[in-house]
């Protein structure tokens, strides 16, 4: 039977021994479980990236959209600010119209006036020079009618040289009169003109600051529409920043708090395999103690055989040159030295196992 038991040693000398194979095992499954680990840590970091990006693209569309939003009440206060100038324009210009025709309407009324009242006093003006005519001609006549003596051509003689005085002195009045209201009727345009222009520019005056207060509101309304849109924007910006930094903080806070989770894992582990280890140790305390204590007997024998050795050659190389009577002393020292370096190996060598 004790052949065949040896045979059957040998046979199978090669198969692992399962404590082996048991602390393979575990390490592959510590392997395992710490790859396990990275890959979700891997995954972890992937999927925060992964919602950082997917914050930030909706982050952005809504700051887009907000963007479209304020351009295009930019562009409708801009129409509307259009069209209100326009309005104004067609009705300043219709007022302009009216006013200029009403101002044109008036002065052709006031020249008619004037016409009217020059033209009555031109005919009363002639009346009265007929009346003055035919008045002077009667007396003329009735002064030459008393005057016998004087022949009748010489009357008629002096008849028409007084007919011709009146004429032409009627007719000097007249045309003083016709150039004095000619000059009056001239003066009376050049007024009612002046007073036209006047009321014209007041009116086109007023217009202007009708148009430049529209202007003036239109520009307030529209700096507060960019002071509004600004605010609005910033306010945005914050709140998105702020979202952002709580996404963030968060994604931080479970990163810390999986790695701290892993490490606290691996720290466990690690404790485990340490009691495991030392549990081993102790256990297979009494053998490696027992294998040291020979291992330090067998390193102290051969250490004082070298000792033996080196202390034979060096005693008589030492009784060869010193005189006999000190042959004593020096063997006592030399034993004495032997023992203490004995003793140092010793506790050098136990010391390092």
């Amino acid at each position: 039977p004790e052949p065949r038991k040896c045979s059957i040693r040998q046979r199978f000398a090669t198969i692992t021994p399962a404590s082996l194979v048991g602390t393979r095992i575990q390490e592959h499954e510590q392997d395992s479980v710490w790859q396990e680990q990275m890959s979700g840590y891997k995954r972890m970091r992937r999927q925060h990236q992964k919602q950082l990006i997917a914050l930030e693209n909706r982050l952005k569309a809504e700051m887009d959209e907000h963007k479209l939003r304020l351009q295009k009440e930019v562009e409708t206060q801009a129409n509307n600010t259009y069209i209100e100038l326009e309005r104004l324009a067609k009705k300043q210009t219709i007022q302009l119209e009216k006013e200029t025709k009403s101002t044109a309407a008036e002065e052709k009324r006031i020249q008619q006036q004037i016409l009217v009242q020059q033209k009555k006093e031109l005919t009363t003006f002639l009346d009265s020079q007929k009346k003055q005519y035919r008045q002077c001609r009667e007396r003329m006549k009735e002064e030459m009618n008393e005057d016998s003596s004087t022949p009748k051509e010489e009357k008629q003689e002096r008849l028409s040289r007084h007919k011709e005085t009146m004429q032409r002195s009627q007719a000097e009045e007249e045309a003083q009169l016709l150039n004095q209201q000619r000059m009056v009727y001239e003066r009376s345009c050049r007024a009612l003109k002046r007073r036209s222009l006047i009321k014209k520019h007041e009116f086109e005056q007023e217009q202007i600051r009708e148009e430049l207060n529209k202007k003036k509101n239109q520009k307030e309304m529209e700096h507060a529409l960019m002071i509004r849109q600004d605010e609005s924007t910033q306010d945005l910006e914050r709140r998105q920043l702020e979202s952002l930094q709580r996404l963030r903080m968060e994604l931080i806070r479970l990163q810390h708090q999986t790695e701290l989770e892993n490490q606290e894992e691996y720290n466990n582990r690690r404790q485990r395999e340490l009691h495991r280890k030392h549990a081993l140790e102790r256990r297979q305390q009494p053998r490696n103690l027992k294998a040291l204590e020979m291992q330090i007997k067998k390193q102290f024998q051969d250490t004082c055989k070298v000792q033996n050795k080196q202390y034979k050659a060096l005693r008589n190389h030492q009784l060869e040159v010193s005189p006999k009577s000190d042959h004593k002393t020096l063997l006592k020292s030399l034993k004495e030295e032997q023992t203490r370096k004995l003793a140092v190996r010793l506790a050098f060598k136990v010391s390092n196992n």
